[in-house]
């Protein structure tokens, strides 16, 4: 398929209180064009996820709209942020995707390029950082699934509180990537070549730093969060387009 194109999108922040999302969501999947092959989703579906046995409708309704996906012959990735890190294979399956680890590597024609959520990167921001390495144990994860729901709700409601109480009061350079850590991750990887989400500051940046192939130029792709409009990414062949749209048009 000469004209296959792969469509990255991450922080929809999903949630009962923004319907236009949603909405958005649901038209953007439906308006996927055939030459679609892969939908990756890098983290933050969902502004909160307390586990897949928690019954909601919008959950049902995303998992609809991701199912038609793929049944039309795309294959659909998830990967975790730092809203939606419990989200599990159960809910997958009903999606009718895959999860997928950060970072992970996609090869594609012009080089590869480095899949992640991006909160990894934020090495700054060191209470981030260790709440991160807390709730991404698996023995933590174990035990906070066990509990009962209401409790886990009641836990979920007040770590989002703190966080808003937080992030308020934490200088903004903070809260963004590290440039140590990215080319770390570009020296350890040997990929010069990265798409993530989080930060909320979609951009493109060509960056002095180099793979081992000299000749492929090095560059961050900054996903948006859909708020007041959608992004995306779409890697066409040697190409790869940020773009944006409002909710009222389409996508593509």
């Amino acid at each position: 398929m000469p004209d296959a194109e792969i469509i990255l999108i991450s922080d929809l922040h999903l949630q009962d209180s923004r319907p236009d999302i949603t909405r958005a969501f649901v038209d953007f999947t439906a308006a996927l064009p055939a030459r679609c092959t892969d939908l990756f989703i890098l983290g933050d579906l969902f502004e909160l996820w307390i586990g897949d046995d928690s019954p909601s409708r919008l959950a049902e309704l995303v998992a609809n709209a991701l199912r038609t996906v793929a049944r039309r012959g795309a294959s659909v990735h998830l990967m975790h942020g730092n809203r939606d890190f419990l989200l599990g294979e159960q809910y997958a399956q009903r999606c009718g995707a895959g999860l997928i680890e950060e970072p992970h590597r996609l090869h594609v024609q012009g080089g590869d390029w480095l899949l992640l959520h991006g909160d990894v990167l934020c090495t700054d921001d060191l209470d981030y950082q260790k709440f991160r390495a807390m709730v991404r144990n698996p023995a933590w994860q174990r035990d906070f699934l066990s509990r009962p729901l209401t409790e886990r709700q009641a836990w979920a409601d007040r770590a989002r509180q703190q966080s808003k109480a937080a992030t308020s009061g934490k200088p903004s350079e903070i809260m963004d990537v590290n440039r140590e850590a990215v080319n770390n991750l570009i020296e350890s990887s040997g990929c010069p070549r990265i798409v993530h989400g989080h930060t909320h500051r979609p951009a493109v940046h060509e960056l002095a730093e180099a793979g081992p192939d000299a000749q492929t130029p090095a560059r961050r792709i900054v996903l948006g969060d859909w708020d007041r409009q959608g992004w995306y990414a779409a890697i066409q062949g040697a190409e790869i387009k940020l773009q944006q749209f409002s909710f009222r048009s389409e996508p593509h």
